[in-house]
Order: structure tokens, then sequence, then C-alpha cells
């Protein structure tokens, strides 16, 4: 045939071909151009038809519907619009062919015209294709009204016993979510297969509606439907939604059982369900075991790791990942820098935002929201805030990042100003928005303009009050030392509290130095949780602070019967890219002889100042001279002093540390801020300092 032996023509004959074919070779000839989307050959035949004299009002309209077909799958929409609006006759051919090279381009009002057109017409009725396409812009655009419009015809016309006409409207339901429409479809017409099947499945899974999708295999099950890939996907996207690793093993094994050949996606929503369960290790057996892996299967692994609090393992899994030369994509960047967000390592995730700038991911949403969360759970909110500012795009994720990063670093003001500015461009704030927002207020002890967003603000936007609001609000009051109300409100408001919120309250007691209350609070919390390593801590504190050592030693008597250990204090700052580690009263440092030698320069340094240790603050009774000692060589200090040695003015130290910042250390850093003129940031498991001139951020209360 001479079809099957076009591809090989050489390009002088080829251009002369037109001219050598009968008619019935042309439109074959133009039909191959359309499916081929070679405009200049299809072009070129159009040109011989019209010397033919075939365009003219008594051409074949199987003519003019290929030269539309063409011109359509080429992206000349003009053209084919052109031909279809001078054609003097048209069939149901005429009519599909345009409106699928409309729906291809994304023109759904074109779409809908055009069937509107078509079915005011007596000289034409669409079939079941026309319908095929008009729902598969329903679909696609999520208009459900049209698509029940387009349903009722289908009623009437008796169409929809078609499979795949069925299968498209069961489609468009599940995909504007009217999933309860898309079901009544499967019972109303029989034989269902198991496109119309995942569609339901997808939706239901989609919606967190995990019970109904448990129903729908089961009848799947019952009416023995193949499962296929797209069904597998759909089964254990549910078992990772849910956490229920029982139902994903199971799925495993019937994936082992049926020989199934496992594609990238199938394997990697495996991955996926192993993460969201915790099973890390069954994750990334499977991962080693798949053949091809592209960069969904790697993103998948990340992922898995990353959300058990791996953070490391994740970003050594990316080496590998540049080694065997997969290219990440824009959800891998946004994986990597939550890991370096977990890890707070700044160093790392610079060079991972050169390298996004490079790869030219800089603008996608996903990957700036996760820039501005690296930056700020780095200690760099500044960097978070360029971040922000040169965003093309944002939506309510980035407006978030954002205003609760600044609430994080004790920049009230910052945070609530930006707040304003969401509400004025229009974007509609979200539940943890208003996390945000509270937590501002209650940095600034804004009692009266905290309770208005509490009670109006968050009505007006149909937001109900959370246990985090609610926590938010007992740190508002706690901050004013209004710790009666703080617990009042705690007392009257209708929410189940957890350690947490009971932990805040305790914390402002220790603040605002009220024992017997802090003593009540502190059995609740240790009542609610009898493990809580930080309420014993706290209260010790505050039994050394009050001098009562009998107190000091009755918790301490108390966590060696409960075998509760207090985490020894560590603190780590990054100097290019590595990361230094200090354990108070520790000496495993290489230079640690010159790093304790600094750390008394930096405290004689501030004792003209007015620095006085706070020996209270040692839970051991021994001398005042040897309580000193303890606090000179907290790991605070030592990675200050360090910080100090190695790098240069007037770059700003940023220092991570796993418990809360002792009262002593916080007073010793302040005025080592003021007498070095430097920002030195702290990171404590609290929140953040931010030391300059001698102040804190935090005014002193954390």
């Amino acid at each position: 045939m001479f079809v099957q032996k076009l591809p090989r023509v050489t390009p002088v004959l080829f251009r002369y071909l037109p001219c050598l074919c009968s008619l019935q070779e042309l439109v074959n000839l133009l039909k191959l151009s359309a499916n081929a989307k070679n405009l200049r050959l299809g072009e070129t035949i159009h040109a011989q038809l019209r010397i033919r004299n075939q365009t003219c009002k008594h051409s074949d309209i199987t003519q003019i519907n290929s030269l539309i077909n063409l011109y359509s799958k080429c992206g000349q929409l003009g053209c084919a619009r052109k031909l279809f609006d001078t054609m003097p006759q048209r069939n149901v051919v005429s009519w599909s062919v345009l409106m699928v090279g409309y729906l291809h381009k994304g023109d759904v009002l074109q779409v809908l015209r055009l069937f509107r057109n078509l079915v005011s017409l007596d000289t034409a009725w669409p079939n079941e294709y026309i319908f095929t396409i008009v729902l598969s812009c329903c679909s696609d655009s999520g208009r459900v009204q049209e698509g029940m419009q387009c349903h009722g015809y289908l009623l009437k016309s008796g169409l929809l016993f078609h499979q795949y006409v069925k299968n498209t409207l069961v489609q468009m339901y599940s995909r504007c979510f009217h999933v309860d429409l898309a079901i009544r479809v499967l019972e109303t017409v029989s034989e269902n297969d198991v496109f119309s099947y995942n569609s339901i499945l997808n939706a239901l899974v989609e919606s967190g509606r995990g019970r109904e999708a448990a129903e729908v295999l089961d009848r799947m099950v019952d009416e023995c439907v193949t499962w296929d890939g797209v069904t597998y996907v759909n089964v254990l996207s549910s078992c990772a939604r849910s956490r229920d690793l029982q139902l994903g093993l199971q799925i495993h094994a019937q994936l082992l059982k049926a020989d199934l050949m496992l594609d990238v996606f199938v394997s990697s929503t495996l991955i996926d369900m192993y993460g969201k369960c915790g099973k890390v290790l069954n994750a990334r057996n499977h991962f080693n075991g798949m053949q091809d892996r592209n960069v969904v299967a790697w993103t998948a692994i990340l992922t898995a790791y990353l959300q058990n609090g791996h953070f490391e393992e994740t970003l050594n899994l990316f080496t590998r990942m540049v080694l065997e030369d997969a290219m990440p994509n824009e959800y891998t960047f946004a994986v990597l820098l939550n890991a370096c967000a977990g890890l707070a390592a700044l160093g790392y995730g610079d060079l991972l935002h050169a390298r996004i700038v490079k790869s030219g991911y800089k603008n996608h949403l996903i990957v700036g929201n996760a820039l501005i969360n690296m930056y700020s759970k780095s200690g760099n909110i500044d960097s978070s805030h360029n971040v922000f500012s040169n965003m093309v795009y944002r939506d309510v994720i980035t407006w978030n990042a954002m205003i609760c990063g600044y609430s994080h670093h004790g920049l009230g003001k910052q945070a609530l100003l930006l707040f304003q500015d969401m509400i004025s461009i229009g974007e509609c704030p979200n539940y943890v928005t208003f996390i945000g927002v509270l937590s501002a207020c209650a940095h600034l002890a804004l009692v009266q303009e905290g309770f208005y967003y509490f009670n109006q603000v968050m009505k007006r936007f149909d937001i109900g009050p959370g246990l985090e609001h609610c926590t938010c609000m007992v740190a508002l009051l706690s901050r004013a030392g209004m710790l009666d109300e703080a617990e009042n409100f705690m007392k009257t408001t209708q929410v189940k509290w957890d350690v947490v919120a009971w932990r805040t309250l305790l914390n402002a007691c220790h603040v605002h130095r009220n024992y017997s209350l802090a003593k009540r609070i502190a059995e609740h919390v240790i009542e609610m949780d009898p493990h809580d390593v930080g309420t014993y801590t706290l209260l010790s504190n505050m039994y050394a602070k009050a001098r009562r050592w009998d107190g000091v030693v009755r918790i301490r008597k108390l966590m060696r019967e409960r075998n509760i250990k207090k985490e020894p204090g560590v603190s780590w700052l990054e100097i290019r890219n590595y990361t230094h580690v200090f354990v108070s009263e520790g000496s495993n440092h290489p230079e640690s002889s010159q790093i304790y030698e600094r750390v008394q320069k930096m405290l004689a340094m501030i004792k003209p100042l007015g620095y006085v240790p706070d020996v209270g603050a040692v839970l051991h009774d021994v001398e005042d001279e040897q309580k000193e000692g303890y606090l000179s060589y907290h790991s605070e200090k030592l990675a200050l002093a360090y910080g100090l040695m190695k790098i240069p003015s007037p770059g700003p130290i940023r220092i991570i540390k796993n418990l809360r910042m002792c009262d002593d250390c916080h007073i010793a850093v302040k005025l080592i801020s003021k007498v070095t003129n430097r920002l030195i940031i702290v990171r404590d498991a609290n929140r953040f300092h931010h030391f300059r001139d001698g102040f804190c951020t935090c005014n002193d209360h954390w």
C-alpha cells in the first residue's frame, strides 16, 4: 500500500506526492498528516485539493471534515473554524472533530456553544461520541450543571447504555465530587467495568471517604471485576490516608499473588502507603527492588523518610538520586527543603536554593512555600521574607508560612501587618492562619485584639476555634500575667485540653513566679502524662529557685522511680556547611580548651554590665561558686563562644538547642550581643530568640 511506504519517501519526492495521488489517497494522506501533526504536509494537500476544485460548495463532506481534523490537531483552530462555518452541509463528524479541537485547547465555552447549536438543529442529532466530548469538557472544567443537562439528553436518547458514554458520565460526576450521583449511575445501568469503578474510587479517596471506598471495593469483588493498576493505586492511596497498614499489607500480598506488572505509579503509591503507616524499611525494601526508578519513585521514598522524621537519611538519599542521574522536580525539591527545615540545616538549604534557581523551579508555588518554611525554621527569617516578596504566585499556604514564621521568631508586629495585607488583597485565611495571628497577639500581650480575632474575625470567616487557637489564648492571658483568668478560661472552654496547653500555663507560672498555682498545674500535667520530662524539669527549676531542695529531691526521686531521664543539654551551630555539636559541661570538641577560655572572657566582659550568675537555676545543693561553674559551661554558651571565634563580624550567629534556654544563659547572651555588637539567634525547644544590642525578641517570656 502507498500509505505503508510513506515514511521511506525522500524529502524532495515528498513535496510532490500530493500531485501524484488520487482523491482517496489524498484523504488518507490528510489523515496521516493530522495524526502526525504535520501541518506543512497538510497545507500542501489542502492546496492540491483546492487546485482540483475539491473545496468548492460541492466538495465532499469527508474531505472537509479531514481538513478540519488536520487543523484542529495542529492547533490551527481559526482555520478549522473557518472551514466549518463555510460548509454548506455538515454531519455529526463535522461537529465532533471541531469540538475535540476546542476540548484539547481547553476552550470550554466553545465546546458548549457548539453543542447547544447542534442540539438546536433538526437536521442533526448528537451521537454517543459527541456526548463523550461534552462530558469530558464538563469533567475537566468542573461544570457539573452542564453535565447534568447532558445526562438528561442521554436518558431521553437511550445513549447512556453505551459503555464509554456511561464511563465518561461517571467520571464527570466523580471528578466534580458528586460521587453519590456517580454511584447512582452505576446502580441504574448494568454491566459496569473497571474504568467506572476507578473513577468513583478516586473521588472517594480524594475526599477522604474511606469507608465508602471499601464498600465500592466489596462491590467490585462481588461482581468479579478484575482490578487494574489504577484500582490498586486508589486502594493503596486510601490505606495511606487512613494509615491502615493491615489492609495495605493485604493489598500488597494481592498484588504479588496476581503477578501484576507493577508500573512506577503503583510502586510509588505502595512506597507512600508504607511511609505514611510508619514502615520506612518496608518502603525502602520495595524501592530497592524496583528496576526502573524515575523521579516519582525517588520523591516517594524521600517523602517516606521525611514523614517519619529521618531528615538526614532524606538528604543522603538525594545524593544517591543524583548519582543515578534522576533529575529532581519541584516536588522533590520541596521534600528536600522540608528535610533541611527539620534539621535547621541552613547551609544545605542555601545550596538547594541555588540549585533550584539554576534548574528553573524557583517560581513554582510548592518550592517557594518550602523555601519560606526552610529559612524560617533555620533561623533566617529575613531570607524567608525575601523569598516571599519575590514570589510570582502565592496561596494561603504561602501567607501562613510567613505569618507563622514571624510569630515563631517573636516578630508579632510583622505577623499582624502581614495578616492585614493578606485580608486587603482578598486572600481568605484558614484554620492555620489564625494560629499564627493569635500567636502574634500572645507575643505582644494584646489581650483585647486577641479576643477580637478569636471571637469575631474567625467567626466572620466561618472558622471554628480549635485546640491550637484556644492554647494561643491561654498563652496570651499568661503572657499578660492574667494567670487566674487563663486557668478559668481553660476550665470554662469546651475543648479537650492536651499537655501542651497545660504546660503553657505552667511555664507562665514559672515566669511570673506563681509557685502555688504552678504546683497545682504540674500535678495535673503529670497525671495526664506521667512521663512528660519537661514538666518534671520545670517543677525542679521552680523548687530550686525557691531554694526548696527537699522539693528538688522529691521530684528527682519520682523521676528515678518512673525511669524518666532528663535529656542532656545539647547545642549546635553550622559553620561552612559543617555542624559543630556541644554538650553542657562537655569537652569532646577538638578545640575545647580554647572554647572554655573564650567562655571565661565572654562572661568577664559582661560582668561590668551587671551580669550576676543566676545560681538559683542550678539544680544542685552545692556552694554558689560551684554552681557558677555549672552555669558557665551550658551548651549554648559553648556554642556561642565557638561562633564568636569562627564567624567573622558582622555575620549573625545561629544556634540550635534541644531544650528550653535557661534564665542565666538568656541574660548572658543578651549582654554578650550588646558588648560584641552581634546578632545572635538561638532556637530552643520553645521558640526563636533574636538577641541584638542587649534585647531579645521574646521580651524575657518564653
